[in-house]
């Protein structure tokens, strides 16, 4: 693909096979992203040959490193012919007549068109004969334009030879594709970055010998072995020693984390001080890394609803330009003597301007350089450039954006919900306090075992003898029921809260234990307030955002956590479905709604939100309903979300109206005939070039540069 109007070729052509309700493709990332029923590869290979493109399997990288090396040899080979006769034009021009110089222009010009911009001739002929255009038919048409006038003046036509202007033609082009192809390697960094650590192999433990295994071959279960220094091949858990471990390249967390036996570790993090062994837990496209990447090139290869309108105009851009140059050459031809003083006057500012009487001439100068000057590809490149940047540093700051369309809509957030444990909390609750028998005690530990909620992981660990509990039943914000020597028991919301006053005066979350509907016991849990939850709330508010806590825990510990953090808004003891109606409420107001949660009982709330955020942690990534997963740490991680989106939709805007205003301006003067072919052609491709460095804008350095120094101060106010 050449421009925007190749990917928009392929989207209508898989649209109107019928089985497939839904089809993105990305020129930025040479991706299709493809939602139906019955679609196979092999269907959707056919659907995109038939349009005249096609489907590679070879892993991104290597397909694009490919078309580099391809770019730059073609663009060597058409310098070492476009230099020499360019040269020899400007001799012939203002010194002195070169011997033989149309000859020259014509063999050179022969060579770097159809040897060197081979690749373009294709791109135009399949356009052509699958009948729609792309950017190399403009292209295409300037260059042979441009060439053919030499032949025709060799055959004795009265006509100016433009043959060297054919060969800068090409090689301006061929330069703006190796320098876009370039910057684009470049702007896509972060995600080549996750690629490299992903192992090539593994060293494993069989009968205590160390043997080295390619991943592909790692297995669930296997014992790998990882040394000080090595990054961690596979997802899986420690089974033998303690060691810091750097996840920074995935968490975005720079401080070692230390783990121990039991505890999960991440392929990818690097293993920094002591031997571990670790039991394999998931492999290949199932562990976090690979989902990760997964996530970011859906993302990356997906469309926002800013880009409808660029979609929109490059539909009909290349017909329409096309039209335009033709229209100009027309114009031209037959009112040469009658506009003649004005290209007079015009040519004493502007010596590029063709020095000729010649009418056909003039004409064809002027319909090369409309139909070189116009430019789709920086229409097609402004959004998702900006995307894969913007995903790009979000990834690296522990944030990864599953649904792009949540860039555009997060910087209109006016509302942030987010619900108490696990969010605004540690989620690593713990006992203090409760008044079980150990015989009953026993018995709540077995029976929390069974649930993933993190107060009942903190219950379970209170004994280490689990019993066997039949017919257990989670009902979610409520408790666990459960069946034990045939009393039922429920662990859950305490009926009355006002039997623990003292305990919830203290902070505590309760916990109330029923025997066959009847109290027979409670536990006091605290859950820290994770460190960053207070500067966040600071600077939510900061920025004109309100925070709002929803949360299933009782109104005297909400309203505790609340007023330590910040927050005036408190909704309690709301059941899941009621956090739904919440967030319809502020919407139903008029405002832009993100919810945030442990994934677990906000479901509902982050697919109703306008943009749902997870806090996923260690290997959660099960979290199908959310538009962003913070990968680590808590809330100050939607300042950084909120934050991306304002800076990648700064430059979105900024580089479609570059783009726009380019192509206003340029197309203009080339009618006029006011742009010699190859400073349009320069210009063309410097305005793709442009977008692209724009977006390169959305970097680590810029977003510090620009939002770091806003928290510094508001730290330092506090």
């Amino acid at each position: 693909m050449t421009c925007a109007n190749c990917a928009r070729t392929i989207e209508k052509a898989l649209l109107k096979s019928g089985d497939i309700k839904f089809a993105a493709v990305n020129l930025a990332t040479n991706t299709g992203f493809v939602v139906g029923k019955n679609v196979d590869l092999e269907k959707i290979r056919k659907i995109v040959e038939s349009v005249g493109y096609g489907i590679s399997e070879e892993p991104a990288e290597l397909v694009e490193e490919k078309r580099f090396k391809r770019i730059k040899k073609n663009l060597i080979i058409s310098l070492i012919f476009t230099i020499p006769v360019s040269i020899l034009m400007i001799i012939n021009m203002f010194f002195q007549k070169v011997p033989y110089f149309s000859f020259i222009e014509m063999i050179f010009g022969a060579i770097v068109i159809f040897y060197a911009g081979r690749d373009t001739i294709r791109g135009a002929w399949i356009a052509l004969t699958h009948k729609h255009t792309n950017m190399d038919t403009l292209i295409f048409f300037g260059s042979i334009t441009a060439w053919l006038t030499t032949v025709l003046s060799l055959f004795g036509i009265h006509i100016s030879s433009f043959g060297a202007i054919a060969t800068m033609i090409i090689s301006f082009h061929l330069l703006g594709r190796f320098i876009e192809s370039y910057l684009r390697d470049k702007a896509s960094k972060e995600i080549k970055n996750l690629l490299k650590l992903q192992a090539k192999e593994a060293r494993i433990l069989v009968n205590g010998e160390e043997i080295f295994l390619p991943i592909e071959a790692i297995k669930e279960g296997m014992v790998v072995l990882v040394k000080p220094g090595e990054r961690i091949p596979v997802d899986g858990e420690i089974i033998e020693g303690i060691s810091g471990i750097d996840e920074s390249m995935i968490s975005g967390e720079s401080m070692p984390v230390e783990k121990k036996i039991g505890d999960e570790v991440i392929g990818g993090s690097l293993n920094l001080t002591g031997v571990i062994k670790i039991k394999t837990t998931k492999v290949g496209r199932d562990t976090f890394l690979s989902k990760m990447i997964e996530l970011i090139q859906e993302a990356q290869g997906a469309k926002v609803p800013i880009q409808a309108l660029a979609d929109r105009i490059t539909n009909w851009f290349v017909p329409t330009i096309i039209l335009l140059a033709i229209f100009s050459g027309i114009f031209w031809y037959f009112g040469f003597d009658k506009f003649y003083p004005f290209i007079e006057n015009a040519r004493e500012y502007l010596p590029w301007i063709l020095n000729t009487n010649d009418p056909l001439s003039f004409a064809i100068f002027v319909f090369v350089a409309t139909i070189v000057i116009a430019c789709p590809c920086a229409l097609g490149l402004a959004t998702p450039m900006a995307l894969i940047t913007g995903t790009g540093l979000a990834a690296k700051k522990g944030l990864l954006i599953r649904n792009a369309e949540a860039i555009q809509t997060m910087k209109e957030v006016k509302t942030v919900l987010m619900d108490k444990t696990g969010t605004i909390t540690e989620g690593h609750p713990k006992v203090v306090e409760h008044n079980l028998s150990n015989d009953l005690l026993k018995i709540v530990a077995s029976i929390e075992k069974n649930s993933n909620h993190p107060l009942a992981k903190a219950i379970s660990e209170l004994s280490n003898d689990y019993i066997d509990i039949e017919n257990i039943e989670e009902k979610s914000g409520e408790g666990i029921f459960a069946i034990f020597n045939g009393e039922e028991y429920f662990i859950g919301k305490p009926l009355d809260y006002s039997k623990y006053s003292k305990i919830l005066d203290l902070g505590y979350t309760v916990v109330e234990v029923r025997k066959n509907g009847k109290s027979i016991g409670y536990l006091g849990i605290v859950d820290p307030i994770r460190p960053d939850s207070f500067s966040a709330i600071k600077l939510l508010k900061e920025m004109g955002i309100r925070p709002v806590m929803v949360t299933g825990d009782n109104e005297r510990t909400a309203n505790l956590v609340a007023k330590q953090v910040g927050i005036e808004t408190v909704y309690a003891q709301v059941k899941p479905h009621e956090k739904l109606d919440i967030i319809r409420k502020y919407q139903a107001e008029g405002s832009k709604v993100l919810m945030v949660g442990d994934g677990m009982n906000d479901a509902a709330a982050l697919k109703g939100a306008d943009v749902g955020v997870a806090i996923g942690t260690g290997t959660d990534l099960a979290i199908d309903n959310a538009d962003i997963i913070i990968t680590q740490e808590g809330i100050s991680k939607i300042v950084d979300a909120i934050q991306i989106s304002r800076l990648t939709f700064r430059v979105i805007k900024q580089n479609l109206f570059w783009a726009f205003f380019y192509n206003l301006i340029a197309i203009p003067l080339a009618m006029m005939g006011l742009l010699h072919p190859a400073i349009a052609e320069a210009a063309m491709a410097f305005s793709s070039i442009t977008v692209i460095l724009n977006s390169s804008k959305i970097n680590l350095k810029s977003y510090n540069k620009t939002f770091i120094t806003k928290k510094k101060k508001l730290a330092c106010c506090s």
